[in-house]
Formats: structure tokens, sequence, C-alpha cells
């Protein structure tokens, strides 16, 4: 494996606090975590992105909004427009749902015009776009066709659950999405990564980025675990 600093290892992480039940009070404890590991990202709903990007002005942290989410079950436009307000209110980075029930149902045409209409809005801002297909759901050859339609349209990531489906990342499928995509596109894992272990395993599977709340604590193993 690769050897990082500390300060490496935590700009590969997005801090996350996503709860339903998300209150003021979190989200300045996640931007202030945020600015004293230096993690790459605070990864939060949409609606919170003014006061995140407030708390985190001045920092090289990055705000990252997530559209469409948890389910991924809004229009295209729906999703554009929520696109457009979260960089409009300070989001450096989008991680939007795709519809996985037009995935199931083999719309890839549908799959590639929500990518591609989302990409467009985040292009023209210079804002990083990752693509989460909730893989839990999905079969193999699903992960693939999604893939493929990606390594095509070319967002900055492709990423493998939301942390609110039937399970989170796994090694197979991180590594199964960079095989598919290859160096065209980065994958970010992210669900269920709780510990040091399970971070480093999706790293060595491919990942570039990894989302997790339990990103203190992961840290200060990565700290004893370097020495």
């Amino acid at each position: 494996m690769k050897k990082y600093t500390v300060n490496e290892f935590a700009k590969l992480i997005d801090h996350t606090y996503l709860k339903p039940f998300a209150r003021e009070v979190d989200l300045i404890k996640l931007c202030n975590e945020c600015r004293e590991y230096e993690f790459a990202m605070a990864a939060i709903n949409s609606y919170p992105t003014a006061l995140c990007h407030q708390l985190l002005k001045g920092s090289k942290v990055h705000v990252g909004a997530a559209i469409g989410f948890p389910l991924g079950q809004t229009c295209i436009d729906v999703k554009v427009y929520e696109t457009e307000l979260a960089i409009k209110h300070g989001a450096d980075e989008i991680d939007y749902v795709l519809n996985i029930g037009k995935l199931i149902d083999d719309d890839l045409d549908y799959i590639r015009t929500e990518m591609q209409s989302i990409k467009e809005v985040c292009d023209v801002h210079g804002v990083i776009l990752k693509v989460i297909f909730e893989t839990c759901y999905l079969s193999k050859e699903q992960i693939i066709k999604a893939a493929l339609i990606a390594k095509e349209v070319q967002p900055d990531f492709i990423k493998t659950s939301t942390g609110f489906g039937t399970a989170g990342a796994t090694v197979e499928n991180v590594r199964l999405m960079k095989e598919t995509v290859g160096e065209k596109v980065k994958v970010k894992a992210s669900g269920g990564i709780k510990d040091l272990k399970t971070m480093l395993a999706m790293l060595d599977a491919g990942a570039e980025r990894i989302g997790t709340s339990s990103s203190v604590s992961i840290i200060n193993e990565y700290k004893e675990y370097i020495g």
C-alpha cells in the first residue's frame, strides 16, 4: 500500500453528516472537525450548504452537497436545479444519486442524459461531480453498465453508496467499478466504512476517496498505525 502522511490520508476522506435530523450544532461540529483534520470535504445534504460554506470559509476543505438524496427518485430537471442551487450556495462538490430504477430497467439513455445534464452544470462552475450508484440494489452487470456510461461522460468520480441502502461499499464492487472505468474516472467508496482496516481495503481495491462519518476515529487509528 502507498504510504501517506497523516495530512495526505485525511485528504482522502469526505467527512460525512447526512442524518435527516441534522441540527446546526451538528453541522458546526462537523465543519470544526473538517478544519482541524483538514479532510477533503464536508459531506452534507443540500439544505445546509450555505451554512457549511460560511463555516469553512478560508479553509481548503470543500463543501459537498448530496443531490437527489438518498433515493435518486426525482426528475432530471429537479436534480439539475438542486445542483445549481447548491453551487450558488457554495458547494465545491456534488454527489448525486442516479435513478436506480431506470438503471435496473436498462434505460441507459436516461442514465446517460441525467449524468450529462448534471455534469454540464458542474463543468460550467468548475465543481467536482460524483455519481452515486447505490450498488446494494444492482447486479454486477448493472454496475458495469453504469460505469461504462460514466467512462463515456466522465464525471470526476463514481461512488458506491449513500449509506442509506441495505448495504454499503464492498471491496468487490469498488474493484469492479475501478476496473471498468480505468484511469478516466475515480472511485469513491462510502457506506459502512467505520475503521482503518476497512478504509485501507477500499483504497487497495482502487478507491481514491472515502466517505465516512467515522473520520476522526479512523485518523486516530492511522496515527497509531504509522507510529
